[in-house]
């Protein structure tokens, strides 16, 4: 058999092409290698953002076409400025050029100096007449740090089962965990997965970063006896058999071993508030519902619209009727008008949502935590979702995210999340993601941002097309940070960033300018550029959030055992043999038992596994990091993931309740009454 012949590389102008537009024609798996992108990866991503480069001319075309448009622009689509300075890019117009700046304020302005923070719009003339309309972002010049540095608790909130919960955690579980940690441990935050809208099943994917909507939370999560309504719901026989089916679906999970069934409580729960939407709503909530429908405005209709054409016709819109693929035609607004029930009960149940989520936001900070819950927010949407239906002018058509090959994994990743057009963000001033950030900051003390990296850039996979034949596109990110920290600093929120695995130079260094914080794991901190030893403490960020691990790593205890790689190995997950994967691992734990033991956190040789986790707390504690964060399953000794990446239904990810030690179910109630967990914590507080 013969060796496949090596991609084709792009021609120069192909590549003078694609670098004016934002199209890489190369990458860099490791700082001393370069690796050419293909030809077709490069014309695909050029397709998706509307520049034809099939062919020769065309690509001559295009090329003189696109030279021609930013020669005569005297601005870019979206300007920034930062604090109360000039933006830059106004500093290159022509002499005497004439501005007019309408602020959000509603002020009209002749001039940029000092402008309030918003997003403005920009007319320029110059002299000679030309004229260019732009949008301008004006943001402060950075976030200020949290108000205190404090330790807190992640978790996976459909994992948080409480004696009150419908066979997974729910936001009055949240409220309870934030209220009794921020009163009793002293816990300044807790930091959940995604809460973003899914699509709808069954099955519905587990994965709470591939969901229908980001900008909308999704209903599942809701305490339904919290919801005023429901209490007088008519029908009280099928009250008492919903709730009576609860308790079953509880039981199940905490009693009988058996995992999550995400389509099993929203099944139960759909019905229960069906019965509370029928009840009147008083006329103190009618009007507050009035309210956040007429502040939501149109993304909430449309929200509600694809949930009620999805009952009818399925939940991947691709295969709906032609009309009703499109959220503006006239097709879909009538089936909006014959559908206004369904409408206005999928509407109704954000609006719930929303209620319950900033209660738990105020029962965190009421419990003295001085950021609250940590909201997360997953890098994209599902393509068959709601967002990709209602926004289809800002997603790139067939194309996805995903990672390039690296030396963990030389076959790269697509994780089927439909990729924003930077052009056409750009164009409309990031209306988009503004309206995302401004969503999830009204319930946020804290936002988390999945792949942060993908502020700068995406890896694009063309639909069809191994994740390998990809090409990077790039972003405008100082654009994309402005709006972030005009927002965060609106709603008074701290933003982290996951900026783990391979980090383009340069990332970290903005995102700390602009006071975006970072996120730091103990395994993974060493000197990659030196011995590789495990980092002192002294020598690790301040703007981070430091924890001892993630939802997509071994739990410590696991971590600590070894029994990450026999788990691996079980499902045939290795890429080396089993005796060379726990070798280097225990190596690894070696490493880091020995500097623990040098700085005095770990005394006794022979310390229990309770006392290791103990140590490797106290160690983070070291650090000068400012935020602090306890995998809530560790408090327990916990051994089990809860997501194994590389694995589909192998693998229970997403399903799993907290255990303990034995992998017995452990209730929110008795996590509060856990020795082992307040010992903890208490260490931390030392």
């Amino acid at each position: 058999m013969t060796a496949p012949r090596p991609a084709e590389p792009p021609s120069e102008e192909l590549s003078r092409l694609a670098a004016l537009h934002g199209v890489a024609t190369s990458y860099s798996p490791s700082p001393d290698r370069t690796v050419a992108a293909s030809a077709t990866a490069v014309t695909l991503a050029l397709a998706a953002l509307g520049v034809d480069a099939a062919t020769p001319d065309a690509v001559r075309t295009a090329l003189t076409a696109r030279e021609h448009a930013l020669g005569e622009r005297l601005l870019p689509p979206t300007v920034v400025g930062w604090g109360s300075g000039t933006p830059a890019a106004l500093d290159a117009l022509p002499e005497a050029t004439r501005l007019s700046i309408r602020t959000e304020q509603g002020e009209t302005r002749g001039s940029a100096d000092r402008l309030p923070p918003g997003v403005h719009a920009l007319t320029a003339t110059t002299p000679d007449g030309r004229t260019t309309h732009a949008h301008l972002i004006v943001a402060p010049a950075g976030l200020p740090a949290p108000p205190a540095r404090s330790c807190g608790l992640l978790v996976q909130l459909y994992s948080l089962l409480s004696r009150r919960s419908w066979g997974m955690g729910d936001l009055a579980d949240l409220g309870e965990l934030a209220g009794w940690a921020g009163r009793t441990l002293g816990a300044g935050f807790v930091q959940v997965n995604p809460l973003h809208a899914a699509v709808p099943g069954p099955p519905t994917d587990p994965s709470p970063y591939r969901p229908s909507s980001r900008r909308f939370p999704d209903p599942v999560h809701l305490r339904v006896e919290d919801v005023p309504e429901f209490a007088y719901a008519g029908d009280r026989d099928r009250v008492r058999t919903l709730l009576e089916r609860a308790g079953e679906l509880r039981g199940a999970v905490l009693e009988k071993g058996a995992l999550i069934d995400r389509d099993a409580v929203w099944e139960a729960k759909r019905e229960a508030l069906e019965l509370a939407h029928e009840v009147p709503l008083g006329p103190g909530r009618r009007a507050a519902y009035a309210d956040f429908l007429a502040g939501q405005g149109q993304a909430l209709e449309d929200h509600a619209t694809w949930y009620a054409l999805a009952e009818v016709h399925g939940a991947d819109w691709h295969r709906w009727p032609a009309a009703l693929r499109d959220p503006r035609s006239p097709e879909t607004a009538r089936a909006r008008r014959e559908l206004a029930a369904r409408v206005d009960f999928h509407s109704r149940l954000v609006w719930l949502t929303d209620a319950q989520l900033t209660a738990a936001q105020r029962t965190a900070r009421e419990a003295g935590m001085p950021v609250g819950i940590v909201h997360d927010l997953a890098v994209g949407v599902h393509p068959a979702g709601a967002d990709a239906w209602a926004q289809q002018e800002y997603f790139a058509a067939g194309m996805s995210v995903g990672a390039p090959p690296d030396a963990f994994n030389a076959r790269g990743q697509d994780w089927g999340l439909p990729p924003w057009r930077p052009d056409r963000l750009a164009d409309s001033g990031y209306a988009p993601f503004r309206a995302l950030l401004r969503a999830l900051f009204r319930y946020a003390g804290a936002l988390r941002i999945d792949h942060v990296m993908g502020l700068f850039r995406l890896w694009w996979v063309p639909e069809g097309h191994p994740p390998t034949e990809g090409t990077y596109v790039r972003y405008d990110a100082e654009a994309m940070l402005a709006v972030l920290v005009l927002e965060a600093s609106r709603a008074g929120a701290v933003v982290i960033g996951e900026d783990l695995g391979t980090v383009e130079p340069g990332v970290r260094e903005a995102l700390r300018e602009r006071g975006v914080y970072g996120t730091s794991v103990l395994w993974f901190e060493r000197d990659w550029e030196g011995d590789r030893r495990p980092l002192p403490p002294d020598a690790w960020r301040p703007d981070c959030l430091a924890t001892a691990t993630t939802h997509d790593l071994p739990p410590t205890a696991a971590r600590l055992s070894g029994e990450h790689v026999e788990l691996r190995d079980s499902l045939g997950l290795l890429t080396r043999p089993l005796e060379e994967e726990r070798a280097e691992a225990a190596a690894d734990v070696a490493e880091w038992r020995e500097l623990l033991r040098r700085l005095g956190l770990l005394r006794d040789p022979d310390s229990s596994q309770e006392a290791e986790i103990q140590a490797v707390h106290r160690f983070l504690l070291r650090t000068p990091a400012h935020m602090i964060g306890v995998w809530l399953p560790d408090g327990v000794g916990d051994r089990r993931p809860q997501n194994l990446p590389g694995t589909w239904d192998q693998y229970p990810n997403w399903r799993l309740p907290i255990a303990d030690t034995t992998g017995r179910p452990v209730t929110l109630e008795e996590l509060a009454a856990s020795p082992r967990l307040r010992a903890l914590m208490a260490a931390l507080r030392e």
